[in-house]
């Protein structure tokens, strides 16, 4: 036995549909053999609140052994947790190949596989996830009302939604459109670049339902880059990938989404057409999850090999043929935060890869987390700790006193925004955080 692997992480299909997954007693057996390698271990303690919760119940025993905690106090451990996958990518030295098999965020998963299954999911909880119902309702109907009532400044139903829904009254929320983007983006679609070294390429671009309901300046600002290269957008949102649903262990809709959306898209699949998100968490759904869900779906497989990141996929770009020249300069610095759902990706830090094609940008990573956490960022019980995480971000963005605050992942972004208003800094009144595709596209000119 090894002390630790030095080979690549690889993750194994997750057994969801065998009856022991959410058995009580092998997923409480499971959960304490994994715990008592954390416990062993401790490489992860600074990384997010699940695993000072988890050390700080067994330090709490008399023997500081994991055997006298009790099974019911696991659940804090399980609710900490946002799935962000950093513990087991670059942290965690008994991940498969590794015998010891540890594989902490999907262990988590199971968890809420179990809770589900037993129907202890709150039902607002449900409600939040429900992306596409509420935005194809609010868009429709009612996207001025709904932005009056979530709004910040909207003291009297802030303080109810968090009594009624759980929502902290002081977490920036989403703003809706009175359209989708699916819908605008193909009434006026850009004009292709026919002088473009890339003119010919045609590709997907899965819309998501963040893009599609909340953020449409980030797919507007995709779809013109792509054009001046030359490249044919076809703009599809079949459906959302699943991830809310992941984060509260509802694999079987994850699945069924999988299911439907590959045959919605099989058409582009059959030509080998890559599939573009500007979401990271919706490029790892369906470039890692959702393998691991339909193990032994092959159009499930040929999508996952289809699938980028628009910044991973540019650079892909920029490397076979070449991006159109007249990129103009920025004035840097740009501080790029990397999303974590990006680094699970394992491509490298493409968003700065691309930024880096603007003269002038002067490019700073940041490899922290924003501490959103999707649905879990904006619950009254985790909003706080949020922000907290996301404090040793913004202070390690303003270390490099950027003119522009970029992350790929929009939902990080507007976290960061609001963290960056509230420590009132200069950055927060010059600019907003914005995603890596609109400071491409300003180079180019492109924007309003």
């Amino acid at each position: 036995m090894r002390e630790g692997s030095l080979d690549a992480p690889t993750r194994l299909p997750i057994d969801w549909t065998n009856p022991d997954f959410v058995d009580e007693n092998k997923l409480d057996s499971e959960m304490r053999r994994q715990f008592e390698v954390c416990h062993g271990c401790r490489r992860c303690f600074n990384l997010c609140d699940s695993f000072p919760r988890l050390f700080d119940l067994i330090d709490d025993k008399e023997d500081e052994e994991l055997s006298g905690v009790a099974s019911a106090d696991f659940k804090g451990v399980v609710d900490s947790c946002t799935l962000c996958d950093m513990c087991y990518l670059t942290k965690c030295p008994y991940v498969p190949p590794h015998e010891f098999n540890i594989d902490f965020p999907h262990l988590m998963l199971r968890y809420r596989v179990f809770e589900r299954s037993r129907n202890k999911i709150k039902f607002f909880d449900k409600q939040i996830i429900q992306t596409d119902r509420n935005g194809r309702i609010i868009s429709k109907f009612m996207s001025s009302i709904s932005n009056w009532v979530t709004s910040r400044t909207n003291i009297i139903t802030r303080r109810l939604m968090q009594l009624i829904m759980g929502i902290h009254k002081n977490v920036e929320l989403p703003k809706f459109f009175s359209y989708t983007f699916d819908s605008r983006s193909k009434q006026i679609p850009p004009l292709i670049n026919i002088n473009a070294p890339a003119y010919g390429k045609e590709v997907v671009f899965f819309t998501t339902c963040f893009i599609n309901y909340n953020e449409p300046s980030i797919g507007d600002s995709a779809l013109k880059v792509l054009a001046h290269n030359g490249i044919k957008s076809n703009v599809v949102y079949p459906r959302c990938c699943g991830m809310p649903q992941l984060e509260q262990g509802d694999i079987k809709r994850v699945a069924e989404r999988a299911y439907k959306t590959v045959r919605d898209l099989k058409p582009f699949l059959d030509k080998n057409i890559p599939i573009i998100s500007s979401v990271p968490s919706c490029t790892l759904m369906m470039k890692s999850e959702w393998p691991l869900i339909l193990p032994e779906n092959k159009e499930v497989k040929k999508l996952s090999k289809l699938t980028y990141d628009i910044s991973e996929f540019l650079v892909l770009v920029n490397k076979d043929v070449g991006l159109v020249s007249g990129i103009n300069p920025i004035e840097g610095p740009i501080s790029l935060h990397l999303s974590c759902h990006g680094r699970a990706q394992n491509i490298g830090a493409k968003g700065a890869e691309m930024l880096r094609l603007i003269p002038n940008s002067d490019v700073k990573v940041i490899e922290r987390c924003s501490g959103h956490g999707g649905s879990w960022g904006v619950k009254k019980e985790n909003f706080e700790k949020a922000m907290k995480f996301a404090k040793g971000t913004i202070r390690k963005i303003n270390t490099t006193n950027p003119k522009y605050t970029c992350s790929e992942c929009p939902l990080a972004a507007k976290h960061l925004s609001q963290g960056i208003e509230n420590m009132n800094t200069k950055s927060a009144i010059e600019n907003k955080t914005l995603h890596p595709i609109q400071l491409l596209s300003k180079a180019y000119g492109l924007e309003n």
